[in-house]
């Protein structure tokens, strides 16, 4: 099986070696492992970084199209590629890459087609009372409107098998995360969570 991890950037140049290192090399299950970062149009140095550290592909805007079409634009490019299963995280070193072999478990165990990272925000403490109350609102109207048990619909940290990446289509370039839950469950994809803590 081949694994894609795509790492969606906007000047992420001090953070991406962070993020790149904590991906592991090898995952049971997993023949190959390939990396990609897409590059929505940074200023900064991440391009280069990126290919200091030798990145298997750069995919890069022309100036900033935002985060659904920098998501879009990488299924696209890993489907191309064969890939039989993407992850997906950020370039600013929110998620621990040590969870990307649990994140791709249960679809490895074909028990998913979705598996998405649950950050437990009201555990996180630099999180306001409010923006906790906001998570937990917004999570669970996503819930309600996708018929899913999702309870951290906004994490970027995700992982999609080959099924779910064909029928699951981004319809804004602003993001992706909320509606890619809807579909999935009108869709009759099966997702999974699992709890990890961020960075």
């Amino acid at each position: 099986m081949k694994l894609v991890v795509q790492i969606p950037c906007l000047n992420e140049e001090k953070t991406l070696p962070l993020v790149l290192k904590e991906i592991p090399k090898k995952i049971d299950g997993i023949d190959k492992i390939e990396i990609q970062v897409i590059d929505d149009g940074s200023t900064d140095k991440t391009v280069e970084v990126a290919k200091k550290l030798k990145v298997n592909r750069i995919i890069s805007h022309i100036g900033n199209k935002g985060l659904g079409a920098s998501f879009s634009d990488g299924v696209e490019e890993a489907l191309r590629d064969g890939a039989d299963i993407l992850v997906n995280t950020d370039g600013d070193n929110q998620y621990p890459g040590r969870y990307i072999k649990d994140l791709i478990r249960p679809i490895i165990e074909k028990r998913a087609d979705v598996v998405i990272a649950d950050r437990q925000t009201n555990k996180i403490s630099h999180f306001s009372p409010v923006k906790k109350f906001l998570q937990f609102l917004g999570s669970g109207m996503v819930r309600y409107l996708s018929g899913t048990d999702v309870p951290d619909a906004v994490s970027g940290f995700r992982a999609y098998s080959r099924k779910a990446m064909l029928e699951l289509n981004v319809v804004t370039k602003f993001s992706y995360c909320i509606d890619t839950i809807v579909q999935a469950g009108k869709k009759d994809l099966t997702i999974v969570s699992i709890p990890i803590i961020t960075n």
